[in-house]
Formats: structure tokens, C-alpha cells, sequence
């Protein structure tokens, strides 16, 4: 959206006439409440536009307890609230740094959490151009790449939810000229006057001499996020392609991941953690990560370790491991469920394919069940009886996964199977269905 076109109109005329076609026809809204300016300015555009948009309006307020004011604050937020007939919710967070962790990053992930528990369809955030021209020089100074200079982006998804920012291309003083005209009142965060916090030194001290010198600065800076969203967009679909063509039954296969140039293969790499939700590594952990995967030695197994996740290197493919969580079933019927063609069970994924050498479907539909392995396992090959330990070690699994990896066994109690590595002979036919697993 152009952003002269929004300057043109008042903030509620802005927030009607460009309403997101996600948004539109949801039921509900929540906003998230400080009571600072501008989630007072955020509620009360909100509570205007609810009869032409039809939604129903609500409010959380997150309460941190580090200000020797903050029950006050809950009371304005609440007292606002009930002049409009908006209904509030109070949600009391532990802010507790731990680690190293920044206080300011603590409270943020906090009020995360809160976000997500909400029952609404939308949840509304007050930030502004002030604020998005604070995060891209913050994160320039921090030495982002394209998705970090893309700042914060006007809609985008929380889980279930939308995380929706309508005043992004609004600036300070003119919410303040809102709140005047509206008689709107707010309350102070004292914490944001201390310049000891970097976006504070920025926002107090350094940013008042750009704006002497480029009045602008916060369009030219909005219209980069812009540019940079653009270009993200564009390496995540590159890096989507990359990676898609490089797995193999949720393994990444280096011998075609060295087909790619080397700052392709590392987007790939950081694609992939995204995909698996695993969090972000830092760029030299993961440039670091990325050279062992290509130069160490074929004894070697270097990993990269990314909150409960591993990505490890075991011979020629990249294997992402969940480390911890709890105990595996010992056994889990599946009779019946296969005809779905996969389903999750015993801490994965088990898909079912149409295969030659597969398990007869008569088979399978007389009962099937996985179960966890237990030592001494045999299964019947060609060639005789072969340990399930020799087959999982010939097929490239690597040690970590071959003790939790799941077998499956047929209503009379044979071995029909090592998922993704080979069925019985015995229990073979020319239609049957191949189980492959994939470990979560």
C-alpha cells in the first residue's frame, strides 16, 4: 500500500478503507494493551470501527510486574475498557532473566506467550513508524541480513492467529494528535526514558540529530523494510525450491546439496531450521556448521545443536534429531491405519507408499503394530535371518537414532519390517504398501 495514499486520510478513515482481507468477516479482535499512547490510540480506532466491520472487540493487558506502577497501569487499561464496553483480560507473566538473556528479550517472549493463548481470530499491536524505524537501524547496526531489515511486517501469522500492526505507517506525533482530538488519556513507562537501553539511546539521542538533517528518514526507512520483506520473500522461495529437491525421506542428501553455490547452501540450511521450527543459529555457528558438513573427515560427524534440535552429519546425509522429550511407546497398533497413508505415532511420522516389495495390504489389515526395539531383533531377508542392528547400520542411520528407531510387527508376531530400510520376504507382495519412517 503507498503510503502518500494512506497520509491522505486520518488514522479510522486508513484502518476502513484498508482493512485486511484476512481480517475481513472475522469475528473477533483482541488488541494488545499497555496503556501506553498508542495501544490507547490502537483501542479506541478498534472500538470505532466496529459496527461498519462488524467484529466483536477485546482487550489483553500484559503485566510484567517490573514497575512499581504497573497495577496502576492495569486500572487505566481497565477503567478504558469499560467506557467502551470492551472486555479485558489481565494476564500476569514471571519476567526472570536467565542465562545472559536480556530482560528486554524475556519480557518480550513473555508477552508472546500470552499473545497466543488468545481466542480471537486477530490480535491487534500497537507499533508505529516510529517504532519500525527504530528495529531497521537496530537491526542494520546488529549487521541483519534481509529478513532482519524487514522489520516488522504490517500482517503476518502467530500460530492460529494474525499479528495484525495497523500503525505502521503512522508516526508518533500524529497518534499523539489523535489522542488529542479524541481526549484520549495514557499512562508513562518510566523504563522508556532510561538510555541505557539501546532503542532508548537510539530514540532520545541519536535519532533527533537524523531527523534535523533528513526530516524523512522514517519513510526512507519504512520503504527499505519494504524492500527487504520483498527480497526475504524471495530467498525463502528459493530456498524452499533448494531444500525440497535436496531431502530425501526427511534426510538432506550432501551430494546434492553441493550441486548448489555456497550462499544458496546456506539460506538452504537456515531454511530448513526454520521449517523444523527449531529456532535460528547464529550466523557463525552456522557458517561454521556449514563448512564441517563439506571438509570434515568421513569419521567425523559434526553437528549443530539449535534448542531440542540437532542437524547431524552421519556419511553422506544430514539428519535433524530431536534431542530429549519423553518416553516412547513400547508398542502402538496401527491396524486399519495405514490405508490413510501415514500418521503420526511413536515420536514420528510413518508414511505408507504403494510398492512392489512392499507389505501385503492382507497382511497389514489382519493387525499391525509398531513397537519400540528391544535388542536381538531378526529379520527374514533372501539371504536368511539379518540383525535389525546390521540393517540399520548398512542403511546409514546414524547411532543416536537406531535404538528409538520403531519396528513393525504383524498380528501373529512376525518382524514385517524396518521402516524405510527393508520388509520381510515373507511378507512381501507385488502391490504391497512400503512403511517409511521419519523421525520427528
Amino acid at each position: 500500500m503507498d503510503d502518500s495514499r494512506k497520509k491522505r486520510l486520518d488514522p479510522l478513515s486508513t484502518l476502513l478503507t484498508h482493512w485486511p482481507a484476512e481480517l475481513a468477516g472475522q469475528a473477533s479482535i483482541e488488541v494488545g494493551l499497555s496503556g501506553g499512547l498508542d495501544s490507547m490510540v490502537l483501542l479506541d480506532l478498534l472500538w470505532r470501527c466496529r459496527e461498519q466491520r462488524h467484529f466483536h472487540l477485546s482487550a489483553v493487558h500484559v503485566h510484567h510486574g517490573l514497575s512499581q506502577h504497573a497495577d496502576e497501569w492495569v486500572e487505566h487499561c481497565r477503567q478504558a475498557c469499560l467506557a467502551r464496553g470492551v472486555p479485558l483480560r489481565v494476564e500476569r507473566v514471571d519476567v526472570r532473566p536467565a542465562g545472559g538473556e536480556s530482560l528486554e528479550a524475556v519480557a518480550r517472549d513473555a508477552r508472546y506467550r500470552v499473545y497466543r493463548q488468545s481466542s480471537a481470530a486477530g490480535l491487534a499491536l500497537a507499533h508505529h513508524l516510529d517504532d519500525q524505524s527504530e528495529t531497521v537501524l537496530l537491526q542494520l547496526l546488529r549487521g541483519g541480513g534481509p529478513h532482519a531489515l524487514a522489520a516488522m511486517p504490517e500482517l503476518r501469522r502467530l500460530d492460529r492467529l494474525w499479528l495484525w500492526r495497523p500503525l505502521l505507517a503512522w508516526s508518533r506525533r500524529e497518534l499523539e494528535a489523535y489522542a488529542a482530538t479524541h481526549a484520549l488519556t495514557w499512562v508513562t513507562d518510566e523504563s522508556n526514558a532510561d538510555t541505557r537501553w539501546r532503542r532508548n539511546l537510539l530514540r532520545h539521542d541519536i535519532l533527533p540529530l537524523i531527523e534535523s538533517a533528513l526530516p524523512d528518514y522514517r519513510q526512507h526507512l519504512q520503504r527499505c523494510a519494504h524492500m527487504m520483506g520483498q527480497a526475504a520473500q524471495i530467498l525463502d522461495e528459493v530456498a524452499d525450491q533448494d531444500l525440497d529437491a535436496c531431502l530425501q525421506q526427511g534426510r538432506l542428501l550432501l551430494s546434492r546439496l553441493r550441486t548448489l553455490g555456497m550462499p544458496r547452501q546456506r539460506q538452504l540450511l537456515a531454511r530448513w531450521l526454520k521449517r523444523l521450527e527449531a529456532g535460528e543459529a547464529g550466523p557463525d555457528a552456522l557458517a561454521d556448521f556449514h563448512g564441517q558438513l563439506l571438509t570434515a573427515g568421513a569419521d567425523r560427524h559434526p553437528q549443530l545443536r539449535v534448542g531440542a534440535l540437532s542437524l547431524l552429519r552421519y556419511r553422506d546425509q544430514v539428519w535433524a534429531v530431536r534431542l530429549g522429550g519423553g518416553p516412547l511407546p513400547q508398542r502402538q497398533s496401527l491396524t486399519g491405519l495405514f490405508e490413510a497413508g501415514e500418521q503420526t505415532c511413536h515420536g514420528g511420522l510413518l508414511q505408507w507408499v504403494t510398492h512392489e516389495r512392499g507389505i501385503a495390504r492382507d497382511l497389514l489389515r489382519e493387525g499391525v503394530e509398531l513397537r519400540q526395539r528391544c535388542g536381538g531383533e531378526r529379520l527374514r531377508l533372501e539371504v536368511g535371518h539379518k540383525p535389525v542392528k546390521t540393517l540399520l547400520q548398512e542403511a546409514g542411520i546414524p547411532p543416536a537414532l537406531r535404538q528409538s528407531w520403531p519396528l513393525l510387527f504383524l498380528a501373529d508376531g512376525r518382524l514385517a519390517a524396518v521402516p524405510s530400510v527393508a520388509v520381510a520376504t515373507d511378507c512381501r507382495a507385488p502391490d504391497g504398501v512400503w512403511p517409511i519412517w521419519l523421525p520427528d
